[in-house]
């Protein structure tokens, strides 16, 4: 089985709440909420992808990214590893450019949704820091 590298955004706006978007119904852990992101295309940086992606799934101007942390994960059905970058100096208002719904959530409220397992260490560690 093939590792998918995934640039993850925790993105963060000037009132400090957290951008997380619901998955499609059809896709992998489809109805559970994530920080956005997507696949690191060859030759790409992490960094890059993420400015990529963000600007195609919610429409945000990334002007820089910061690591924040990396984890490797097995689904029976895949290998995901999650480069996750934080990010708060950005451009525009977020929206839900392939339909998906989108919201800005506190960071102590972030427990009250449902991520797929892989991101439960991301959400610890931001718990921990709020």
């Amino acid at each position: 089985m093939k590792r998918i590298h995934v640039a993850v955004g925790v993105i963060i706006n000037s009132q400090n709440q957290i951008l997380i978007a619901k998955r499609h119904k059809h896709l992998h852990q489809g109805g559970k909420w994530e920080f956005p992101g997507g696949k690191v295309e060859k030759g790409e940086t992490t960094s890059e992808a993420l400015i990529r992606e963000l600007k195609e799934e919610v429409d945000l101007d990334v002007e820089n990214t910061t690591p924040f942390m990396e984890l490797s994960f097995d689904y029976p059905d895949k290998q995901v590893f999650l480069d996750i970058h934080q990010v708060s100096e950005f451009k525009g208002e977020a929206k839900g450019q392939e339909g998906q719904e989108i919201k800005w959530v506190s960071k102590c409220d972030l427990i009250d949704y449902q991520f797929p397992d892989a991101n439960q260490p991301i959400l610890e560690k931001i718990i921990q820091q709020s």
